[in-house]
């Protein structure tokens, strides 16, 4: 299937018009679609816009690059050249240059006057010149070394199976089938896509703890410190341990119950006081009123038997990741 593809031809204007005639006679040659500012036509857009829509609607972006930093863009602070140039590189458009040798300047400067070199933006033109030549740039010293490098540069070009182009009509085939065929996989798509959000759906829903997610209590647990008094451990100070630790370090006991009895041990009264309140934050656990005593108990209400069920689960994937 035969493509054309759109290439914008990009280079400061008054002193380089023959080297863009070249360009763009060459484009045509051979058998593509050259896009310039001589081809913009008066209207509602503002230039820049004008010039944004062609780079956007264009397979190649193409530089020749002269002697000349060109004139500046007051919104980028870039000569329009250079922000057509970036701007290019943005939309991931497929760039090449062309520069002009240092000799083959120096003649032209000779033979058409000082204007065609940069004299008030020299540093910029500098920088500018040294960013293309670091990329896919060739140089040339005349007219033919242009004609000869677009039609190398496009051949290639030809080649990327992502630059689709402007196909003819004729390559297309049955038009009408193809529509048809077309809006057939959309609506399949359409299906799949709904299917997928109702899937995505219903499994944070199965995923959900109490209206969080997993890993949002999980986190929260990790990021949570409990200050531990001193004497708790045997010679041992204050100290501060996270809260994910101490609720799965004690989980049995929590599944079990934790119970304020009068003779409650150091660690049920941690466990009990220090502990459960920020657990219930979540509804991890839940307080049991017990019949005939004056003591409460808390353990793991459903949501905390699911929390722990997903830890353990993670836990035994990433310990048979290690394995293997």
């Amino acid at each position: 299937m035969e493509k054309k593809l759109q290439v914008f031809v990009s280079s400061t204007f008054t002193d380089l018009q023959e080297e863009r005639q070249s360009a763009v006679s060459s484009i045509l040659n051979a058998g593509h679609i050259p896009a310039g500012m001589e081809l913009f036509k008066a209207g509602d857009e503002s230039q820049k816009e004008t010039i944004k829509r062609w780079i956007e609607e264009s397979d190649v972006y193409m530089l020749i690059l002269g002697g000349r930093y060109g004139t500046i863009d007051e919104e980028s602070g870039k000569s329009y050249t250079h922000w057509e140039y970036d701007y290019a590189g943005e939309l991931g458009k497929p760039r090449f240059a062309i520069v002009i040798d240092e000799d083959a300047l120096e003649e032209k400067s000779k033979v058409m006057g000082s204007h065609v070199m940069e004299r008030e933006n020299y540093k910029q033109y500098k920088e500018f010149r040294e960013e293309v030549l670091g990329k896919i740039s060739k140089f040339y010293s005349d007219i033919k070394d242009i004609k000869l490098t677009v039609l190398e540069s496009l051949k290639e070009y030809e080649r990327n199976d992502s630059l689709t182009g402007w196909i003819s009509g004729k390559d297309i085939g049955n038009y009408e089938e193809i529509l048809k065929e077309n809006h057939g996989l959309l609506k399949e798509n359409n299906k799949l896509k709904r299917e997928k959000e109702k899937l995505a759906e219903k499994l944070n829903k199965e995923n959900e703890i109490d209206g969080f997610s997993y890993k949002e209590i999980k986190e929260y647990l990790n990021k949570t410190e409990i200050q531990i008094p001193e004497g708790f451990i045997k010679n041992q100070a204050d100290f501060n341990i996270s809260l994910a630790k101490i609720f799965l370090n004690n989980k049995d006991d929590f599944a079990v119950g934790v119970e304020n009895r009068a003779d409650m041990s150091t660690s049920e009264e941690i466990l009990f006081y220090l502990v459960a309140p920020k657990l219930m934050f979540f509804s991890l656990v839940e307080k049991i009123k017990l019949t005939s005593v004056r003591y409460e108990r808390i353990q793991l209400s459903k949501y905390g038997n699911k929390f722990i069920a997903m830890y353990e689960m993670e836990k035994l994937i990433e310990d048979n990741k290690v394995e293997s």
